[in-house]
């Protein structure tokens, strides 16, 4: 048995395992006819070596924290969701017990009359698997304490090193402390997952092996309180020391307006390093009413990103239909723009000119401003759909790419823009790039005009937009389902991780596809410069 993070597990009890056999069909069953919602909605590398090589295990929480969480109803399921879950299973309320056994009993039941009840013993076996386990009385302790005893447990060794029981203890204390291991050459992909009700982050280790083939695992994952929408990973120095210290952090949006910051260095953290924003009050009754903290968004977190060269700055995109750009360190937000009439679903920094921001919005516009002068109307483009995504160009100052969700992917210059959106500035190219809402895109960072596309058609594509005629190179069905995300590595730019709708994490090598070989292969040199080695 295997566990996410790639650890083998001890077997199960005799009983424990005769009720998983029992169990094991009728749980294949109803995750098809439930429809568990299994997905990631974003994906992001983290650069080779800005990750400690045996990450720190967290302080587990004090009493104090987990109050605060459990005030905070983190650890709470929506009533809608189990809501959706008691008509999904059709089972009334009336058969529902107390007990763990009793519900697994009403879900067998349950799938009994889904078939027709055509044959009744089928479940005898669960039934008498789930009466030997008795799963209601599983946690309690015996009333009466057994003084003396009989058997191994009582024989005394003198030293550890004589104990049968606890021999392979180091060894499988090293096996552990490898398999958190991060080396420098390592590249790490973080996923924003939602499996069912559960969300959380999956921080997973990609090798490239010698032979030319890969291997991934999980290496770590941090339950999240939201379901998450994006992320952003950034490397300010959040902790204080040298002024020269690196962090290794992950911003986090969700359907909450709150922003976590995690720390990407702790395993088995419970809670965010730092959180922007988010409810600072919620009283329910006849009527609710909701006080956010100060410089908060008022709605759902669309999309994040952190500025390169102002490291301390990260800027927002929300549903409450602003941009937001906040201050790291003191965990403020600094400006608010209020430019855009509808969601705003994605924001990127401009790496020529740092003070410059993209955003694009579900109004139709996408808008290009200096926040240094916030009070300005920003330069705007329309575009004929609603914007999934934007992305400027690393290697030229002047051009951004946008997507939509009517499958097309729009050029634009940047020195054609006017403060009026209705006056006309046209795309440099406006491409018919997939079936499908076009979700995702990302420049390659050394080959320049290369471009990837990932759609809810379930395709990903590779573009050569030279001459601003775009071409498709290459296209895969990377069996992830409707894709949410895609980006190339900094690292090994030829590499593009994709994450989608059946929650299984991808890598694409471009390089194994022809078309990029023939078109883009002389960069594949320089990428190779600048992996690092042993």
């Amino acid at each position: 048995m295997t566990s996410r993070i790639g650890r083998t597990s001890p077997p199960p009890p005799p009983r424990l395992r005769r009720l998983g056999n029992a169990l094991s069909d009728v749980a294949r069953t109803l995750t098809q006819r439930l429809f568990v919602i299994t997905m990631i909605s974003a994906v992001c590398w983290i650069p080779k070596g800005a990750s400690k090589v045996v990450p720190e295990s967290a302080e587990p929480p004090t009493q104090e924290e987990i109050d605060e969480i459990s005030k905070s109803g983190a650890l709470e399921r929506s009533n809608d969701s189990e809501e959706e879950e008691d008509q999904e299973m059709e089972v009334d309320d009336s058969q529902i017990e107390v007990g763990g056994a009793a519900r697994a009993l009403a879900a067998a039941k349950a799938l009994g009359k889904a078939q027709g009840d055509k044959s009744p013993n089928e479940l005898q076996g669960i039934t008498d698997g789930l009466g030997e386990l008795d799963m209601d009385h599983y946690d309690e302790e015996d009333d009466e304490i057994n003084v003396l005893s009989t058997g191994l447990g009582d024989t005394y060794y003198p030293s550890n090193a004589m104990d049968p029981y606890l021999q392979g203890t180091d060894d499988d204390d090293e096996e552990d402390i490898e398999d958190r291991t991060i080396k420098p050459t390592d590249a790490v992909i973080v996923s924003a997952c939602n499996e069912d009700d559960v969300s959380y982050l999956q921080v997973s280790i990609f090798e490239e092996l010698e032979d030319g083939e890969s291997n991934m695992y999980a290496n770590n994952e941090i339950m999240l309180s939201a379901f998450p929408l994006c992320t952003a990973w950034l490397d300010c120095n959040l902790k204080g020391g040298e002024s020269g210290d690196k962090g290794n952090f992950i911003a986090v949006g969700s359907m909450e307006p709150a922003i976590e910051i995690w720390d990407l260095d702790l395993l088995d953290e419970v809670q965010p390093f730092m959180v922007l924003g988010g409810v600072s009050k919620k009283k329910t009754g006849k009527k609710t009413s909701v006080k956010y903290k100060k410089g908060s968004h008022r709605d759902s977190v669309l999309g994040l990103a952190w500025n390169k060269v102002v490291r301390n700055a990260l800027a927002s995109a929300s549903a409450d239909k602003t941009v937001k750009v906040w201050d790291m360190v003191t965990g403020k937000c600094t400006i608010t723009l209020e430019h855009h009439t509808d969601k705003v679903q994605a924001v990127a920094w401009s790496r020529y000119a740092p003070e410059v921001l993209l955003s694009g919005s579900f109004d139709h516009t996408v808008a290009l401003m200096d926040v240094r002068f916030n009070d300005r109307a920003p330069n705007t483009w329309s575009v004929a759909a609603d914007v999934e995504s934007v992305a400027l160009d690393p290697h030229n100052e002047h051009l951004f790419a946008v997507s939509l969700d009517n499958g097309t992917v729009q050029g634009f210059d940047a020195r054609t823009a006017t403060s009026d959106s209705t006056s006309g500035s046209k795309p440099i190219f406006t491409l018919h790039a997939h079936d499908k809402a076009v979700t995702s895109i990302s420049y390659n960072p050394i080959a320049t005009n290369l471009l990837a596309t990932g759609s809810m058609d379930k395709m990903v594509k590779l573009w050569d937009l030279s001459n601003n005629q775009p071409s498709c190179v290459a296209s895969t069905n990377p069996k992830a389902g409707s894709v949410f995300s895609v980006a190339f590595s900094e690292d090994s730019p030829f590499q593009i991780a994709i994450g989608g709708s059946k929650g299984k994490l991808k890598v694409w090598d471009a390089l194994s596809a022809h078309g990029v070989v023939s078109r883009f292969g002389k960069f594949s040199n320089r990428a190779a410069e600048t992996v690092p080695v042993d």
